[in-house]
């Protein structure tokens, strides 16, 4: 029987730093995910899309136009805003502007929430109740490599 792919909802600064950085830990996530492996789903949300936007028109716009070409080979399904009722379900657990990311990432059923947001993710990080695990991108690096080396190794040799 064949394994579920392992879904990963990445922070717009994962998306941010991996388009404009030619190594580091967020560049080596969107390569994965252009790669389309079939162990591995990426996610983001509407609202990161929107916040991603935001943040190169005002401080990089003249980029804006090679994110959009960019964009569409990273392969990410994207979830909905969440409601503001589920927003308020969750007040407290991170800074107020990070809410709707953590709502996306558990309404999306993502087994992962990427950020490098340490700062503000700092107390959702601590409190780790949550149906996703909140890692930096490097902790994400070192948590699913062998697993995807494994899960690759093992499709070959059932085809081979």
């Amino acid at each position: 029987m064949e394994k579920r792919k392992v879904r990963v909802f990445l922070d717009s600064n994962v998306v941010i730093s991996g388009l404009f950085s030619d190594r580091g830990a967020p560049r080596v996530i969107l390569d994965l995910m252009s790669l389309g492996l079939p162990v591995l789903g990426g996610i983001t949300g509407e609202y990161n899309l929107l916040e991603i936007e935001r943040n190169l028109k005002k401080k990089m716009p003249e980029v804006l136009h090679r994110y959009r070409e960019v964009f569409p080979l990273l392969n990410l399904e994207i979830t909905p805003r969440p409601s503001w009722s589920e927003i308020q379900f969750l007040k407290g657990h991170t800074a107020e502007k990070d809410l709707p990311v953590l709502v996306s990432a558990i309404n999306a059923k993502a087994d992962f929430l990427v950020t490098g947001d340490i700062k503000d993710f700092g107390k959702a990080m601590r409190r780790g109740n949550y149906p996703c695990r909140i890692v930096t991108p490097s902790e994400f690096l070192q948590l699913i490599l062998p697993e995807i080396l494994d899960r690759l190794g093992e499709s070959s040799k059932r085809r081979g």
